[in-house]
């Protein structure tokens, strides 16, 4: 298997540099949104503490996209 070289950026195309930037700008929206909501948000109405939910929203995608789809509790569930 031929192993591939990783490209520089001024050997990317306009279209994948481009593509980068705006990948980038979204995932750190993502991150920044979901710091927000956490601060703002009682910790009665997240599921687990708040601290572990603030190390996590800072992994990629992963981490903010798993706390606006787990962390948060639905409106109405908390008793």
């Amino acid at each position: 298997m031929a192993k591939m070289k990783k490209k520089t950026w001024k050997e990317m195309s306009p279209a994948a540099r481009t593509g980068t930037i705006i990948i980038g700008i979204a995932q750190v929206a993502l991150m920044l949104a979901a710091q927000r909501d956490i601060s703002r948000r009682p910790a009665e109405l997240i599921n687990g503490p708040k601290a572990a939910w603030r190390m996590g929203a800072l992994i990629n995608f992963v981490g903010p996209m798993g706390y606006f789809v787990f962390g948060r509790k639905r409106p109405g569930a908390v008793k």
